[in-house]
């Protein structure tokens, strides 16, 4: 017998960055000049990100493109890369992720890509907690409560354990 099953989410939408709180608004300005300063010759797409972390400290990263694509990474990779390889034990608290365009900020926020979802994923797992995802554009901004919103049935470590007891 098969069934149809919905997998829904919620989010909290605001309209300016003004309405976060001052924690949030610091987050998004620095994932916003974290994009401004993207290596993105090809694409003209530059993105950042910048993440919290539980000591306070925030870690950025943003997009590298690369001729022989797809050799690039994508920003989310690079901030989650440069937390874990110099604060392994200080655990991400909160990303913020954003966009520039040759029109300058988007209208609309940008959302991780797929990889970018799986590497979060990961991170969650690996420090046992979600990590809250602020998506900005100029007059949207989205803060989601963990990746599983974005990527629901994910395949992680337990996937490998399979039929393997």
């Amino acid at each position: 017998m098969s069934r149809i099953i919905n997998i829904s989410f919620s989010y909290k939408e605001y309209e300016s960055l003004e309405e976060l709180n001052a924690d949030d608004q610091e987050l998004i300005i620095s994932a916003r000049a974290a994009a401004g300063l993207a290596y993105a010759p090809y694409s003209k797409f530059m993105v950042g990100a910048a993440m919290r972390l539980e000591s306070g400290r925030i870690v950025h990263g943003s997009n590298v493109e690369n001729a022989a694509f797809p050799s690039g990474i994508c920003a989310e990779r690079t901030v989650i890369a440069g937390s874990v390889s110099n604060y392994p034990d200080d655990k991400p608290v909160a990303l913020a992720i954003a966009a520039i365009t040759e029109g300058g900020l988007p209208a609309e926020f940008v959302s991780p890509c797929g990889n970018c979802r799986q590497v979060i994923a990961e991170e969650e797992e690996r420090t046992g907690r979600q990590i809250k995802i602020i998506l900005s554009g100029k007059n949207k901004i989205l803060v989601i409560d963990g990746v599983g919103s974005l990527l629901p049935l994910q395949f992680g470590r337990d996937s490998l354990r399979i039929n393997h007891p």
